[in-house]
């Protein structure tokens, strides 16, 4: 028996299938896969990210603030709607954030429902909890219609509506998430991940907290903030469901420099804030350029668009990447995902993808 036959022997047998979840990683000239902000931090936030380090790095023989408060207080400032540091918590990027509450109300002989197509971390979190994942349907559109209606019958312990979806872009109504936690016996939770680059008029589930206290609005800075690379999620919810993520959190678990390098983005926002009207205008004449071709496209609140549908679409993929521009394949049979970047990004996915349609 090989060393890797008898480690995977031990593993727990729920795990043994499942592969790592990740994108393709490949060095082309245009990657448009993973949904990054294509622009990088400006000189004047790269010279206070760098100013945020220089100022604590005398203190890195010591523990960090376990509990993250300065960070969570700029982060309530920003979502604004009245919070406060007590409705705010911060981990790891927005994937730990699902992994504590999973950690904290899911879990072995407990349930969460999602609704797919949509982001592929929630089940794969669920399962590597020990919380048995429910896969709820959506209608015609991608939309939400009949979710209430899926709560209601499966009584899960966890929800998940991931707004704009993943990998639609599509928006779910305000009204659509009253509900589904009205419907709800347990934990609500809104996946914000995108909400700023959503179209002028979309609310955000944060106007629905007050008075709910099963609602969780999770969002991240790897995108708008064009900080993927700090590895920062966060959530708004009720004092007591912060509290109770206390109970599972890591000690020490958001480093020093990530505290720092986060507030540092967050004190100078209005700069990378800036490229996503930018995104926004680029991903609308991207779905007109996509439609203008024939073919198919999802509303977008997002910085990617899906569109498709193709009949062999690992083909196109394959002959996109083969002229230089990766994009994801992924979400329902037939489309393809392709995140909205630069000027020049945009022109070479286009040209790309014209010379792909005409082959």
């Amino acid at each position: 028996m090989s060393a890797a036959d008898e480690v995977r022997g031990l593993l727990r047998p729920d795990l043994r299938h499942l592969r790592p979840y990740g994108a393709p990683q490949l060095d082309v000239p245009v990657q448009l896969n993973t949904n990054e902000n294509p622009y990088p931090p400006s000189e004047t936030l790269r010279r206070a990210v760098v100013a945020a380090v220089a100022g604590i790095a005398g203190t890195l023989n010591r523990y960090p603030d376990r509990d993250a408060i300065a960070l969570r207080e700029d982060l309530a400032g920003y979502l604004a709607h009245h919070l406060g540091a007590p409705q705010v918590w911060a981990a790891n990027g927005s994937n730990e954030i699902i992994q504590q509450l999973l950690q904290a109300f899911g879990g072995p002989g407990r349930t969460a429902l999602g609704f797919e197509p949509s982001y592929s971390m929630h089940p794969l979190i669920s399962q590597a909890t020990g919380t048995q994942w429910i896969e709820g349907s959506r209608d015609d559109g991608y939309g939400l219609s009949a979710a209430a209606a899926q709560v209601t019958s499966h009584q899960p312990d966890v929800v998940f509506i991931t707004s704009p979806n993943n990998p639609t872009g599509t928006s779910v109504p305000l009204a659509l998430i009253e509900q589904v936690y009205d419907a709800a016996p347990g934990l609500v939770v809104v996946d914000e991940a995108y909400a700023e680059f959503v179209r002028a008029g979309t609310p955000s589930a944060l106007t629905l907290l007050p008075g709910r206290p099963r609602l969780v609005v999770s969002r991240t800075m790897s995108k708008a903030f064009a900080a993927a690379g700090t590895r920062l999620g966060y959530l708004a919810a009720d004092p007591a469901v912060v509290d109770a993520l206390l109970l599972v959190r890591l000690p020490y678990h958001l480093s020093t420099v990530t505290q720092a390098v986060a507030r540092a983005a967050i004190a100078h926002r209005d700069e990378p804030l800036a490229t996503v009207a930018a995104l926004r205008r680029d991903r609308d004449d991207l779905v007109a350029w996509l439609r203008g071709r024939g073919l198919t496209v999802a509303d977008s609140d997002a910085n990617f668009v899906l569109f498709g549908v193709f009949d062999d679409r690992d083909a196109v993929w394959q002959g996109l990447l083969d002229r230089g521009v990766l994009i994801r394949n992924t979400g329902p049979e037939g489309w393809l995902r392709v995140t909205v970047g630069t000027p020049a990004e945009n022109d070479a996915f286009k040209q790309a993808l014209a010379q792909e349609l005409t082959r």
